[in-house]
């Protein structure tokens, strides 16, 4: 049944509108980001700067230790990246796979953390990474992100639509658990793996509450709480380098999202299926 054209167009105005909605702050970042000070304060609106200048990049390349916070971001969102597929995509493959007394109770405690507020674990994650003296280094940003339970639903999602027959002839060959999941398991989770880690890489590139609170010296500092030295409650705040930090920051995640966002939405609609 087709819908007919004046039913329809409504529908496009209201998707036209929301989609400028989101994108707007985008465009008026990259636009202000080649704005003088002056410019962006008198034309605050117009996003298209008049007279184009590097000058806020350069400010934020000379003002701060840009490559070493840039690195420091990558490392951290990497790192925590790397160990949350593993531990998620592991324990996914424990829970479907794996017979063992009280299964769909422990997952059931599992999954229901994903909806613990993190200021409830905040401060006790604090006490504990001061102790063991990670105060102001990067693995105090990374050691309590190692493991995920949003990643272990989404990877056992996709696992549990591969045949268990499957399984139970590789384990009749003979087949250790290593190689089944190397394999058979992977290959055929692999696009739930691929957007689970990039949306692990997002998540923890653009982070900043846990980082502000275990990293003091600026030259650990990350992308987003680089963008903080330029924004003060209290006066001061040079706008325009803000913006310029704000379109390095979302460079890489932006990228990322667009190269594998099919795998990202396809994850997340089978989860939901399933």
């Amino acid at each position: 049944m087709k819908i007919k054209h004046s039913v329809s167009i409504p529908w496009h105005v209201i998707f036209i509108f929301t989609v400028l909605l989101l994108v707007f702050p985008v465009i008026f970042a990259i636009g202000n980001s080649f704005k003088s000070l002056d410019e962006a304060y008198s034309s605050v609106l117009n996003i298209i700067p008049l007279n184009p200048t590097f000058e806020n990049y350069k400010t934020f390349f000379e003002s701060l230790p840009a490559l070493k916070i840039t690195i420091n971001t990558f490392i951290i969102a990497f790192v925590v990246t790397f160990f949350k597929v593993v531990t998620s995509f592991l324990s996914a493959y424990a829970f479907v796979y794996f017979q063992f007394k009280g299964k769909n109770v422990l997952y059931f405690i599992l999954i229901s953390t994903i909806f613990i507020p993190f200021t409830v674990t905040m401060i006790p994650n604090y006490l504990i990474i001061s102790d063991l003296g990670l105060s102001d280094k990067l693995w105090g940003v990374i050691l309590p992100q190692l493991a995920d339970a949003v990643g272990i639903l989404l990877i056992r999602q996709s696992m549990k639509t591969i045949p268990f027959s499957l399984i139970e002839v590789a384990r009749l060959d003979n087949m250790g658990h290593g190689q089944i999941m190397k394999d058979i398991v992977l290959p055929l989770v692999r696009p739930a793996v691929t957007s689970t880690g990039i949306w692990f890489f997002i998540n923890s590139w653009n982070e900043y509450v846990w980082p502000v609170l275990i990293l003091k010296s600026t030259e650990n500092y990350t992308l987003p709480l680089a963008l903080q030295m330029f924004i003060s409650s209290e006066g001061g705040t040079n706008f325009t380098v803000a913006m310029a930090v704000s379109v390095l920051t979302m460079i890489v995640p932006l990228a990322l999202y667009i190269v594998f966002q099919k795998y990202i939405i396809g994850t997340f609609t089978t989860s939901g299926i399933k």
